[in-house]
């Protein structure tokens, strides 16, 4: 009995250290590399000599149901049917200064999941923001630099 009652002491007592050294001495999940980042194209942007031309050039020989502001892609999530989301295709001047610091004739926009909490880690790593945070009826946005000087939007849609 004293045997057994001793064992028993000894498994559980075993049991306990080793559940307290794993949460202790075990890595925490890292809340930055399960952040959700970027989550679909915001839009694509480009330099061009006419805008007006090239929108038009675009509805005749490619489709575009183009407007002032270029054209607008509508889509549906694949994790939830019930939720739309868009993208934009639009031309600018060719002298625009939208695209600067970057001297490139193309702009990226990337949708993401929470602008704020992504800028922070941005920060964190070193990457350039260019300017702040700015909200819109149609959601945020702030601009970064890539490695190569290429001007990023990041736009968190108000879907």
């Amino acid at each position: 009995m004293k045997k057994t009652s001793f064992l028993i002491l000894v498994t559980v007592t075993s049991f306990c250290f080793g559940f307290a050294f794993k949460t202790i001495f075990s890595k925490q999940p890292n809340k930055q590399t399960t952040m959700k980042k970027v989550t679909g194209i915001g839009g694509i942007f480009f330099k061009c000599k006419d805008p007006k031309k090239m929108k038009e050039w675009y509805k005749t020989h490619l489709g575009l149901n183009t407007n002032e502001y270029g054209a607008t892609f509508e889509w549906r999530e694949a994790s939830d049917p019930t939720k739309k989301g868009s993208t934009q295709w639009s031309t600018f001047p060719e002298t625009t200064k939208y695209f600067e610091p970057s001297a490139k004739d193309f702009m990226v926009n990337y949708r993401v999941a929470d602008l704020e909490a992504l800028v922070e880690q941005l920060k964190k790593e070193g990457v350039t923001i260019v300017d702040k945070i700015e909200t819109y009826d149609y959601g945020k946005f702030v601009h970064i630099i890539d490695m190569e000087g290429n001007k990023i939007e990041l736009w968190e849609p108000k879907d």
